[in-house]
């Protein structure tokens, strides 16, 4: 795929440190993005320079190492955080500003890469044919019970190796396996579609239960074409063994050869601040991690839930095995 680019495409080559700008490599979409971009350049007068990389961030700061012109990276899902460190292509940040916005639990402890947002991955069941209480945590999704009634998308997608991950930190590699064969055997289709393909099956009747993240059902209500899905269902926060609600975020990091590096931690510091963060609950209709800061309005009727305290960092090294365990069981055959 292409990259879109916002405000100004910049090369990797032969570039210079600027005094009012500063430049991201993000793999968040563009819109989601840019007004509050926009927040910073009008607040500071530093203009802000995206490149959109859907796929193949990590691959290009390798090749371009100290040549590269980014000085940030948004990213989501704390496993590409945790590669970007360990690929040694991020710098440590020392920032009081930061830590005082975002919680430690969300921040690495030697400053490489921070959260910004985090999103649940949740149930969302049709209200005519699932009940209240009918189904809690996800050990369920593989009872024998929910045959024929789940959708989800590829088992391989970030998001739903993540919540292997969590699921074998809490049960170990044997018990995940068989978790995998239930939920595969529970099936109404074989894995397919982003998740509001999910929920739009469960309004045409397909299935009754699908996997999706949180901010959808706001990105559904804010869509006339989409509205009708998301009002065919609720939500459900399901319990990780009786111990929280998996969660994901979304985050930063410096680069290690970042040109432009006092601009950046101007960025970055913004992002964690207030207006950012409000930014992000409206816009995103995600949960800012900065504990000031509400959730939107619409976010906050889905009610409060109790996040799995599994370190999200700890489920990030279990990526790998999860992955391999999805395809030891054909998950998406």
């Amino acid at each position: 795929m292409k990259n879109i680019v916002l405000a100004t495409l910049f090369s990797a080559t032969a570039i210079a440190a600027q005094a009012d700008e500063v430049n991201i490599y993000s793999s968040r979409q563009p819109e989601l993005m840019d007004p509050i971009l926009q927040a910073f350049t009008e607040e500071t007068g530093i203009s802000v320079n995206v490149v959109f990389l859907k796929n193949g961030m990590l691959e290009r700061l390798r090749a371009e190492g100290r040549r590269t012109p980014a000085d940030i990276i948004l990213t989501t899902d704390i496993a590409n955080l945790s590669a970007a460190v360990t690929a040694g292509v991020t710098q440590a940040v020392q920032s009081d500003v930061i830590e005082a916005n975002i919680p430690a639990s969300y921040r690495d402890s030697e400053g490489q890469w921070f959260g910004l947002t985090s999103r649940a991955r949740i149930l969302y069941a049709s209200n005519d044919r699932v009940a209240d209480g009918e189904i809690t945590s996800y050990e369920q999704l593989a009872d024998p019970a929910w045959q024929g009634r789940i959708c989800t998308r590829s088992g391989t997608h970030d998001y739903n190796i993540a919540l292997t991950a969590a699921y074998m930190s809490h049960h170990g590699e044997a018990e995940t396996e068989s978790w995998l064969e239930g939920v595969k055997a529970n099936l109404a289709r074989a894995p397919q579609g982003n998740d509001r393909a999910q929920v739009k099956a469960i309004w045409a009747g397909e299935c009754d239960v699908a996997i999706g993240n949180t901010y959808y059902m706001g990105a559904m209500l804010a869509d006339p074409e989409q509205t009708e899905w998301a009002n065919s269902v609720h939500l459900i926060f399901p319990q990780m063994n009786n111990m929280g609600t998996h969660v994901n975020l979304s985050g930063m990091a410096m680069t290690a050869s970042a040109p432009n590096q006092e601009n950046a931690k101007r960025l970055m510091e913004f992002l964690s601040g207030d207006a950012a963060q409000s930014i992000y609950a409206d816009v995103n209709f995600e949960y800012p991690l900065n504990p000031e800061i509400a959730p939107s309005e619409r976010v906050a009727e889905w009610g409060g839930f109790t996040p799995d305290p599994t370190p999200l960092a700890d489920i990030a090294k279990l990526r790998g095995a999860a992955l391999q365990l999805v395809e030891r069981v054909d998950f998406d055959g």
